[in-house]
């Protein structure tokens, strides 16, 4: 992911992305008012768990413990809450006619992509 200004040689981020990214469906947008730019980077891997959006911010912010940082890189509990809740997601997907509102997971959630076959693109 680079970001900076045209005509100019250095960038403001200049990072790999954690994973792959669909640019077809990726965007941006400048917000005015605030003076903000917007990023919206779309997994190419439907399913795939980020521990973070840049490569770079990961491997520098983490410490010993593999704790959450300032930079956005997702310590163990929380991946294992996005986990579950892709699961959850996936399964109101494929089961339209269930509600899994308030469903839970006893122990570890498995990996989205990889559970039972993986993620089907619809």
């Amino acid at each position: 992911l680079k970001v900076g200004l045209q005509n100019h040689d250095r960038f403001f981020i200049d990072e790999v992305t954690f994973s792959k990214v669909d640019t077809t469906e990726s965007s941006w947008y400048l917000d005015s008012d605030e003076g903000v730019i917007h990023i919206v980077l779309i997994k190419a891997l439907r399913g795939e768990v980020w521990e973070s959006v840049l490569l770079g911010a990961a491997e520098a912010q983490s410490d010993d413990c593999g704790t959450a940082s300032s930079s956005g890189f997702v310590d163990a509990v929380t991946k294992e809450e996005i986990k579950k809740d892709m699961m959850l997601e996936r399964f109101q997907e494929e089961n339209p006619a269930f509600d899994f509102r308030g469903a839970q997971f006893n122990g570890a959630a498995p990996e989205p992509r990889e559970f039972m076959g993986g993620v089907r693109y619809s």
